[in-house]
């Protein structure tokens, strides 16, 4: 395909960019990730859920990973606060009986003082402080979270130079946050692993989803890294990045 038949083909997936809970379906099948992670979050989440558990699951996005663990409703609690998903939570959570509350301010969280024996979050943001607020005694908090170095090397492919979003977030600065709000960190581990693309229209989705990693991303703008990706698919069949996680388990 010649350059204006590529653009025609990218610009559609710009234009349907748009993402309903946490649902990469649209590119299912076209980029992998995190399929070799060191540790198994949920693996891990089921290790310390008891069934009498007081669960909360902070910033639960659509409510997807939280439904999957079938903890009884009426001990699980979750918050939300991009809108669109805390009108999903509100349309799919409340009826089930689970305690839905909108939030999107992780040092204010609308619960008590030592109301969960646990609270899990993947990929959404915390307040140490207010965790340790919220946990009883004894309680634990399970975070997978995305580092800081997330990405970077595909950032630089058609954006060089933007500067990192949250260049503290790393397992050595996190950890240190925990501490100093109290708690005692019982697993600690950090990974960077692979990230595939297997065509440049599923990259161009995901970058749009992503908005915070690739600030004023365009197709316009980035033309021609966008090509330099196409010739690298073209050589090798895929485009290559790297992924940063980094996951804590932290007792009250």
């Amino acid at each position: 395909m010649n350059e204006a038949e590529l653009k025609f083909i990218w610009k559609k997936e710009e234009e349907i960019a748009y993402i309903h809970g946490w649902d990469f379906s649209h590119i299912h099948g076209r980029f992998e990730e995190e399929n070799d992670l060191p540790w198994d979050y949920e693996e891990i989440v089921r290790q310390y859920l008891r069934n009498d558990s007081n669960m909360l699951d902070y910033d639960t996005g659509g409510g997807e990973f939280l439904l999957s663990l079938n903890h009884p409703f009426d001990k699980t609690s979750a918050t939300e606060g991009f809108k669109p998903n805390v009108q999903l939570c509100q349309e799919k959570l409340l009826p089930l009986g689970i305690d839905f509350k909108e939030c999107s301010t992780p040092s204010k969280i609308p619960y008590n003082n030592e109301t969960f024996d646990i609270i899990i979050n993947r990929h959404g943001s915390f307040h140490a402080k207010e965790l340790y607020r919220l946990l009883k005694k004894e309680g634990i908090f399970v975070t997978e979270q995305v580092g800081g170095d997330n990405e970077r090397d595909l950032v630089e492919m058609v954006l060089p130079g933007t500067e990192k979003p949250f260049p503290h977030l790393n397992l050595k600065e996190q950890k240190r946050v925990f501490e100093d709000a109290g708690f005692h960190i019982i697993r600690a581990e950090e990974a960077y692993r692979p990230i595939k693309f297997y065509d440049v229209g599923s990259f161009v989705w995901f970058a749009h989803i992503i908005e915070w990693e690739f600030p004023d991303f365009s197709i316009d703008k980035c033309f021609q890294g966008l090509l330099k990706m196409q010739r690298m698919i073209d050589d090798k069949g895929n485009i290559e990045g790297t992924i940063h996680r980094y996951l804590i388990v932290a007792k009250k």
